[in-house]
């Protein structure tokens, strides 16, 4: 059924079915992590912008974080560079760590500020350099062979603090905060951070009642390729082991726990190729997606 062939009645029931959800989030932060698929596509692009400015206009505080990946490889290619990732994070030499915040804070921010602008928000674009936000210090990763091997992957953030002032002086103003995942170090060095790991971190901080992260996938599956619907950390545990996740679900699974574990009230991982799918995820009965329990 198309937008189209739905009748006014079907659309006055549709409605209903959201009060419900309007009022329970009503006042709630709302962390959303844009990335994905949802942000090359243009008809999803103007469906996410739209979600984002209803959900605020009825009461809800978003706060966007996006990744820009797609972005990125295209720069990087066009410089004769090859992208590399290790555990789902982005190798970041110092020409690399140039092109990530050219990206990130010149691009891809202000292009999202203009589509939630033009959907008829008011949305500032942010950098976790902004206000102090987001401190970081350089990430090591443990080695899977060897966990006391650390693994240097560059000029790649470990978040140590986030000041959220900026955030909630923003969001006191009815503006809609949109952040590039970049952070600055104690000696004023700039770090690029995971995206999944700062909208999780954000959410942390902010006490958010949802952190919502659009990916290209319907959500966690098992190793037949089925979704999972809820997901508990053993389960987690027991899927990474087998190598069922892995890549880029890695730092999205791990900042989705430590999202739960701290005070999130829900996180979910949806899919970010369906239209709407903010909007299915918070103002309907329907399961939609993976849902991750702290226990």
């Amino acid at each position: 059924m198309t937008l189209e062939q739905i009748s006014p009645a079907q659309e006055a029931s549709i409605l209903a079915e959201a009060l419900p959800y309007i009022k329970r989030f009503h006042d709630k932060t709302i962390v959303v992590k844009f990335g994905g698929n949802a942000m090359i596509d243009e008809k999803l692009k103007q469906c996410f912008a739209r979600d984002v400015v209803l959900l605020k206009l009825v009461g809800m505080n978003v706060v966007v974080v996006h990744g820009g990946g797609p972005q990125i490889e295209n720069l990087l290619t066009r410089v004769g560079k090859k992208g590399e990732f290790i555990q789902g994070m982005r190798v970041t030499d110092a020409e690399t760590m140039e092109i990530v915040e050219m990206v990130l804070s010149g691009q891809v921010n202000k292009d999202v500020v203009n589509l939630i602008n033009q959907a008829g928000g008011k949305a500032v674009g942010l950098t976790g350099k902004d206000g102090g936000m987001i401190q970081a210090r350089k990430l090591h990763l443990q080695s899977r062979d060897n966990q006391a091997d650390l693994i240097d992957i560059g000029m790649v953030g470990d978040i140590t603090r986030i000041d959220p002032a900026l955030i909630s002086y923003l969001q006191a103003g009815a503006f809609i905060p949109v952040i590039a995942p970049i952070g600055f170090g104690e000696n004023g060095e700039t770090y690029n951070i995971n995206a999944d790991v700062v909208a999780g971190k954000i959410a942390e901080i902010l006490q958010a009642e949802k952190l919502v992260l659009l990916t290209n996938t319907p959500g966690v599956l098992d190793k037949e390729g089925k979704l999972v619907n809820n997901v508990t950390p053993l389960q987690i545990n027991a899927m990474v082991e087998e190598g069922t996740l892995n890549g880029g679900m890695l730092p999205k699974i791990a900042s989705a726990l430590d999202a739960a574990r701290n005070g999130v009230k829900s996180v979910h991982i949806i899919d970010g190729r369906v239209e709407h799918a903010l909007l299915l995820e918070i103002l309907t009965s329907h399961g939609f997606g993976t849902m991750i329990k702290s226990a």
